[in-house]
């Protein structure tokens, strides 16, 4: 979830940069000047935006797909502990663990 998270923030982020430089292509002549004089700030302002975009991104992901899921374990957990489950191997195995 963390990988795919920060996959999409990186995507969307270089998006967002290609969107941007096409639209300033005006200001290709004095590239080296705003690199020399505002290379840490750009770079510090990418990073906030990666790091809001990954925020945002793992939040919808874990409200997403991780509906319900004490529910959904706590229903196994009580399947594993009946005798005739459909899983005996495990219960035997958590039979003995305990």
């Amino acid at each position: 979830m963390i990988a795919n998270s920060a996959f999409l923030a990186a995507m969307t982020l270089l998006v967002l940069v290609f969107i941007v430089f096409g639209q300033l292509e005006f200001l290709a002549p004095y590239k080296g000047l705003i690199a020399a004089r505002y290379l840490w700030t750009i770079v510090g302002a990418l990073v906030l935006i990666f790091l809001n975009l990954f925020g945002i991104f793992y939040l919808v992901s874990r409200t997403l797909f991780l509906k319900e899921t004490g529910r959904k374990l706590a229903h196994v957990e009580k399947l594993l502990h009946t005798p005739d489950t459909v899983v005996s191997d495990l219960s035997e195995r958590l039979a003995r663990d305990e």
